[in-house]
């Protein structure tokens, strides 16, 4: 009579080397995800793409953001027409020797007519430096 061996019952264990590799994975991820929102100030926008968009190396900067939904904001606070220009006063006299330069973060989706409001209340009340911000193609 022949007697087959019968296999081993092995112990189960946890395998260290693949649970390292998965916290990697996850630690880079979150660090990823993490650089990815610096440049977000205020509320997200899309950007209208620009073929001849250069970068603009100034120390005085004020952001405008206009959404799709017409709201304003300067530098991710949310402001009105009236208040943006008393604000904007404000910030050019903290540092009068440099111009104040004003970058636009207008929406894709924004009307036409609100961004022409915008630039005439601030050429009329004297801020000639308006920049709009713009993705590369």
């Amino acid at each position: 009579m022949r007697k087959w061996e019968e296999p081993e019952n092995r112990k189960a264990r946890i395998e260290i080397i693949p649970m390292i590799d998965v916290m990697m994975f996850l630690l880079v991820f979150f660090v990823l995800l993490s650089l990815n929102v610096i440049p977000a100030l205020g509320v997200k926008t899309a950007l209208p793409s620009s073929s001849t968009a250069e970068d603009l190396q100034t120390q005085n900067l004020a952001r405008i953001t206009l959404t799709a939904s017409a709201e304003m904001q300067l530098e991710g606070q949310a402001v009105t027409a009236e208040i943006l220009v008393s604000r904007l006063k404000l910030l050019e006299a903290k540092e009068p020797k440099k111009k104040l330069v004003l970058l636009v973060n207008a929406d894709q989706k924004v009307e036409f007519q609100h961004v022409i409001d915008l630039m005439d209340t601030l050429k009329g009340k004297g801020f000639e430096a308006i920049s709009f911000v713009t993705k590369r193609k």
